[in-house]
């Protein structure tokens, strides 16, 4: 069945043929690892993670990079402000490592939390210093930088089709509004390497053939994906709002020091997670972690299903009443799973074939959900685990494992005096006790093994 998926850099679904055979190069802009990542953030690496998981399913070996950003990126997108790690370290009063090495761990196990497969390669920028300087030079060498007094800029003016993946309108930017002139030729123009202030005041900081710094936050990524993917791949996600900067610099510079056009075949973007129709961010107080959603009682799997119920590409709408929708939804097909006997019988080839037009036509996670629940309401089909199984290597949501659920002492005695109740036929008082035990967040299906516990 044929895979398409919604490019960036086109504006349109194409047909998805990688450019060496049964082989695909993934390269995804990862976390900076300054602070806890927040569930908009999050977001983006559950359909990165999707995904991989649809290209794996259509028979693809694939090879997946995700940088960690630990040096260079400032405060402003416009090559100005604090380096955010920097930042974070005198806050905190730690080494800018230290900040580094503590946030990635807590982001791994976000990761871990919500069955998001972790790449194959962990590039960080502060260990492929060396490479982003010999980016740099190869760019210097073809006559795309200049030198102001704090750093090395590349030239946009240079490049003919410059932010053609946001298409921009140049002549439309207000200077000041998305990048500030100052010493720069173009108002788009950007930083390749910046000049420590104060050389031996930053604790991150490299001798340069243009002096002490540290390389610019866009040229990390060209530098690392081409380093362990080649100068042209397949496919770069991120989210909607790389496009009109980071993306449209990475193009800018890999293409004029490759000579590859175009550098990346398939660029693919997720729309941002939004709480009362902005956008969820870190300078918003980033609503939450996954952390905080578990002290809540929502599992992170909860979190994940929330973001199948939208297309990657559709903003997602995030209010707790929608999370715990989403949650009773999970908990509503664990339930029913759990009751599937295993009849060993292989795949249904119908559903999966439903299932498989929703996956392959651009990643459509809803339809795909809807695919399943209408399987398992099904009586009448063979094969259910087997599919489950299969459609599982996609969806990620651990449909076949039995989730261990923590019962309550109050709980348990509840379903104890219910159970005496119902002995003692005091169908009153069994009812009202039923009632105080959906209360807790659980209930109790009456089987002929006894009083079986729901977490509702």
């Amino acid at each position: 069945m044929t895979l398409k998926l919604y490019n960036t850099l086109t504006r349109k679904k194409q047909e998805f043929k990688s450019i060496e055979k049964d082989k695909v190069g993934l390269y995804s802009c990862g976390p900076t690892v300054y602070w806890y990542q927040h569930i908009g953030n999050l977001r983006s690496y559950i359909f990165s993670d999707i995904l991989k998981r649809v290209l794996k399913y259509n028979n693809y070996k694939v090879k997946h990079v995700m940088n960690v950003t630990d040096v260079g990126h400032l405060t402003s997108d416009a090559d100005t402000g604090e380096d955010k790690i920097e930042k974070a370290a005198k806050k905190e009063k730690k080494k800018a490592s230290e900040i580094a090495d503590f946030y990635l761990k807590i982001f791994k196990q976000d990761l871990k939390k919500l069955n998001i497969k972790e790449p194959d390669v962990w590039p960080k920028a502060t260990k492929h210093i060396k490479e982003q300087i010999e980016l740099v030079r190869k760019l210097e060498e073809k006559g795309y930088t200049y030198k102001t007094s704090d750093g090395i800029y590349f030239d946009t003016s240079k490049v003919d089709d410059y932010g053609k993946l946001a298409r921009l309108k140049i002549d439309n930017l207000e200077a000041g509004k998305r990048i500030s002139i100052g010493e720069k030729k173009n108002k788009t123009d950007f930083a390749l390497w910046k000049f420590s202030e104060k050389p031996g005041v930053r604790q991150q900081e490299w001798d340069s053939p243009w002096g002490v710094g540290f390389p610019g936050w866009h040229i990390e990524c060209s530098a690392m994906s081409s380093k362990y993917l080649g100068e042209q791949f397949d496919i770069h996600t991120g989210g909607e709002d790389h496009i009109p900067v980071h993306h449209t610099n990475e193009i800018a510079q890999s293409e004029s020091a490759f000579c590859k056009k175009p550098w990346v075949n398939f660029w693919m973007h997720g729309a941002f997670l939004t709480f009362k129709g902005e956008k969820v961010s870190k300078s918003k107080g980033g609503l939450y972690t996954i952390s905080e959603l578990e002290e809540k009682k929502f599992s992170p799997l909860d979190y994940r299903y929330f973001c199948l119920t939208a297309h990657y590409r559709s903003q997602l709408a995030f209010t707790i009443e929608n999370l715990e929708n989403a949650k009773n939804s999970r908990q509503r097909l664990m339930n029913i799973i759990s009751e599937i006997k295993d009849d060993k019988h292989k795949e249904n080839p119908h559903y999966l074939r439903e299932f498989e037009a929703a996956i392959n036509n651009d990643l459509n996670m809803p339809e795909a959900l809807q695919v399943l629940w209408k399987f398992i309401k099904d009586d009448n089909v063979l094969g259910k685990t087997s599919t489950l199984k299969k459609m599982d290597e996609v969806l990620g949501l651990n449909l076949l494992e039995k989730e261990k659920i923590k019962v309550p002492t109050t709980v348990r005695n509840l379903v104890k005096l219910r159970e005496a109740a119902r002995r003692n036929k005091n169908w009153e008082r069994a009812d009202m006790l039923r009632e105080k035990i959906q209360k807790h967040g659980f209930k109790v299906d009456d089987t002929e093994k006894g009083s079986k516990i729901v977490k509702l």
